[in-house]
């Protein structure tokens, strides 16, 4: 199974630099993006449902802000818009999850955080509330794969001159503590770094233009435990460009009919 995750900036946008027929040749069997900027009634055209898939989308409610989407060949047992969070953060940023028999596959948008104190205790607030959700749910008997653009980095390798990165939001120290209780304390793994290690992988650029300025890796393929062995290959797409961020794409050990 092959699953993309992307965070395009605005879908309008990516589809006229080809983000659509790109997909029509990866032979994905899902699809997750972010940061649409578009409500779904913006979204009618056929070339937003490309042919084979079911599309879903889960917008902010606002024009141009946020907003995310899953494209899957297999049609989901349910549907989850947002996370459910009592203190309503989460509708900060955006989530959507579509449901199998054994595995969940989610969309996942960070709340935008600059040097802005308010926004800095949002998106502290929303992780927060996440970490609670995520130790609770690993008591399920189902498995999780969440896509997404996190907003921040886990370690040096993954920020281009991380030295003069440290205080700057999505890298400061609080962030890299999140990360590493994420995946050396509740149990979750990033797909990613089980397949590649190299220190010079970077999916996002704040300049908004690949090689420009420093790279960072904010977008992941977050998966339960129980997917750790079933991560085949990952890799950062850079061939060609659709927004400010590159897709990452993973194929797991993973048949349809076992969803």
């Amino acid at each position: 199974m092959r699953i993309i995750t992307l965070s395009v900036d605005g879908i309008h946008q990516a589809a006229q630099r080809g983000l659509f027929d790109w997909i029509a040749e990866q032979d994905a069997d899902v699809i997750c993006l972010q940061d649409l900027r578009a409500l779904e009634y913006e979204l009618d055209h056929e070339v937003f449902h490309p042919p084979g898939y079911f599309a879903y989308f889960f917008d902010s409610g606002i024009k141009h802000y946020n907003g995310v989407a899953i494209y899957t060949r297999h049609q989901p047992k349910a549907l989850i818009y947002g996370l459910g969070f009592s203190s309503g953060v989460d509708m900060e940023g955006r989530y959507l999850q579509v449901d199998y028999e054994h595995y969940s596959i989610g969309s996942l948008l960070a709340p935008l955080a600059m040097s802005e104190t308010e926004s800095l205790e949002v998106k502290i607030k929303f992780f927060d509330d996440l970490q609670v959700l995520l130790h609770k749910v690993t008591r399920k008997r189902r498995s999780f794969i969440i896509c997404g653009n996190w907003g921040m980095a886990h370690t040096r390798k993954d920020v281009q001159n991380w030295q003069n990165n440290q205080g700057t939001p999505g890298f400061l120290p609080h962030e890299q503590q999140w990360m590493n209780q994420l995946f050396n304390q509740i149990g979750y793994v990033d797909a990613f770094r089980q397949v590649n290690r190299d220190s010079d992988e970077f999916s996002w650029w704040p300049s908004g233009e690949m090689g420009v300025g420093d790279g960072w890796r904010t977008d992941y393929q977050v998966v339960s435990e129980s997917i750790r062995r079933k991560v085949e290959y990952g890799v950062i797409y850079k061939s060609q460009v659709f927004s400010s961020h590159l897709p990452v794409i993973i194929d797991y050990d993973i048949e349809a009919e076992d969803l």
